[in-house]
């Protein structure tokens, strides 16, 4: 009895060949896809990543993690989008991983958890796939993504800003900052990670600015800006063009577009100027003025170059933070189940039999 020949698995390097010529075999269609559309960005960094990576690593391996971490970007996303949040297509960066932009902050901190923790949740899933796949394909390749896959998603999940797992604690308890800072130190010292040491310092500062530097007297802060006005006119209107040491208050108005970016629009109605001043940060304007005026002879004219200055105070909403106990603990609760659920498949496939991790 003629026995039947059990179907032979494909590898892995049958599996990424399959979906690179097929890429190949849409250039035409692609090619004018990435000219026009907003997607053209993300796909040609991920190109490049899998090149920079290419570098170091064997080629299959770079595809599947860039591939790791366009599962994780498109987790933020997803969430974004179910919050009503536009968000950029992922930018991918050799070496430093991926990123994606809000074009509108988040309401509230349980909004901005929602968005962070879609990453590292929709993130795990791509390494249980890969996982999923060493097992069937008995693949190396695939474990060590599934490894790696795993690892990255846990340290995101360390409470450090600009990290995930800093913006999830937001809706936890702010003193998650804390054990970020010390765990930090601990991870540092462990990787020894010269770009993990830069976020973890970065992360310090900001906590220093937030609740040490906060606390001192004085903090007005102040924003320059300059404008150049046309001076002929005014001269032949008879109009006396100040000095260069005039000094004057000026009168303002404040607001801000819908992405929460905010503006301050200053007036100096005897020289009929109007100046629009983009803040870099969210403050409650104290005072607008100039302090010094430059003329500038132009081959068309006399230019008059003001340079004003806006004094402000930080504005630091503190209702921002204000979330239900309900909805602390649930982030809370999946937040700690996410990372221990990494930390024991982590383990899990380390104990893969004749699998080397370095």
């Amino acid at each position: 009895m003629q026995q039947r020949q059990k179907p032979k698995k494909q590898t892995p390097l049958w599996y990424i060949g399959a979906a690179v010529m097929f890429i190949f075999s849409q250039l035409k269609t692609l090619v004018p896809l990435l000219k026009f559309s907003k997607f053209g960005g993300a796909f040609l960094s991920m190109l490049i990543s899998v090149g920079a990576y290419a570098l170091i690593y064997p080629w299959q391996f770079a595809v599947g993690f860039v591939l790791l971490l366009l599962v994780h970007e498109m987790g933020h996303v997803f969430a974004a989008r179910q919050k009503g949040l536009p968000v950029s297509a992922p930018m991918f960066i050799p070496f430093l991983g991926a990123l994606i932009s809000m074009k509108r902050h988040p309401r509230d901190a349980a909004t901005e958890a929602y968005v962070a923790i879609g990453g590292p949740v929709l993130g795990t899933v791509g390494a249980l796939a890969a996982y999923g796949l060493g097992i069937y394909l008995d693949s190396p390749l695939f474990y060590s993504l599934a490894y790696v896959g795993f690892l990255l998603n846990l340290l995101n999940l360390l409470p450090i800003h600009p990290l995930d797992g800093g913006r999830i604690s937001t809706a936890v308890t702010r003193w998650l900052w804390l054990v970020g800072l010390i765990a930090g130190l601990v991870v540092i010292f462990y990787l020894r990670s010269i770009l993990f040491f830069i976020i973890w310092a970065m992360f310090a500062y900001d906590l220093y600015k937030k609740f040490v530097s906060k606390k001192k007297s004085g903090q007005t802060r102040v924003m320059n800006a300059s404008f150049q006005v046309a001076a002929d006119p005014l001269i032949e209107q008879g109009y006396l063009i100040p000095g260069p040491e005039h000094k004057r208050d000026l009168p303002f108005l404040t607001y801000s577009d819908l992405e929460g970016q905010q503006f301050v629009k200053v007036y100096w109605e005897g020289l009929d100027f109007t100046g629009t001043i983009p803040m870099m940060e969210q403050g409650l304007i104290k005072r607008t003025h100039v302090t010094r005026l430059e003329r500038q002879q132009k081959e068309d004219g006399l230019y008059l170059m003001v340079h004003c200055q806006v004094e402000y105070a930080k504005y630091e909403n503190d209702a921002y933070y204000d979330v239900t106990p309900a909805t602390r603990w649930k982030y809370g609760i999946a937040y700690l189940l996410l990372a221990a659920f990494l930390f024991v498949m982590m383990r899990e496939v380390h104990e893969v039999p004749g699998l080397q991790l370095r």
